[in-house]
């Protein structure tokens, strides 16, 4: 068998392996987009108060590193799932206060429905595309860090305008971060498919919060 031959059987295993992580991930994204809902809804009946919704960030959180250590095993996928649920449960105190307003449920349905555009939109380039954006993990890496630093700023400050400002950049840093993971995937830098659904959550997750949060902030001005 040639050289070219070679290369050729290794491009097409290769392709193939990719589509294989690219089917996985965007099925169990699927799932833990679902149970993260569920959740969410469950925590929304029970009525559960900030604290309870602390708690399950906390956890979840916990659950994170749990998940990374046995994202290489089939417990794995319990895991992700355990960790999805706790995330979607702390929304439950958020989503009762929307609800609670005159138009909050529209509010909702409009981030639903933000976050879903910003998400399919941007996969759908990535995946046409083909585009590499690894250069992007850098500057990606930086903005979280100045989000982080102004959120703990703003704990304090308590200024409108800062919020705004801090929910604005959140969104453009996850969007950016779903062109990101999403190249990883089609090249080959993430080969775990668990990995790769639980970096895609987080930047959904993010975006949802930081979508409704800006639609309520610009609703009541």
């Amino acid at each position: 068998m040639s050289y070219r031959e070679t290369q050729t059987i290794s491009s097409v295993s290769r392709g193939v392996e990719i589509n294989k992580v690219l089917r996985n991930t965007y099925f169990l994204l699927g799932m833990t987009l679902a149970v993260s809902a569920i959740a969410a809804v469950f925590a929304m009946a029970l009525n559960i108060s900030p604290m309870a919704s602390l708690v399950c960030m906390i956890a979840g959180f916990v659950l994170l590193f749990v998940v990374n250590k046995q994202a290489d095993k089939a417990s794995g996928i319990f895991w992700v799932f355990a960790f999805t649920a706790l995330f979607g449960a702390s929304l439950g105190p958020m989503l009762n206060y929307y609800v609670g307003l005159a138009n909050g449920p529209s509010l909702i349905m409009q981030a639903l429905a933000g976050t879903a555009v910003i998400f399919f939109s941007l996969s759908a380039y990535a995946l046409t595309t083909r585009k590499d954006f690894s250069f992007m993990g850098g500057f990606l890496f930086v903005g979280l860090i100045v989000v982080l630093l102004a959120i703990l700023a703003n704990l304090f400050l308590q200024i409108p305008a800062m919020s705004l400002a801090i929910s604005s950049a959140v969104i453009l840093i996850m969007s950016g971060l779903i062109l990101f993971d999403t190249s990883r995937i089609i090249h080959g830098g993430e080969t775990n498919y668990i990995r790769a659904t639980v970096a895609l959550y987080l930047n959904i997750f993010n975006i949802f919060v930081h979508l409704l949060s800006l639609l309520g902030v610009l609703n009541n001005d």
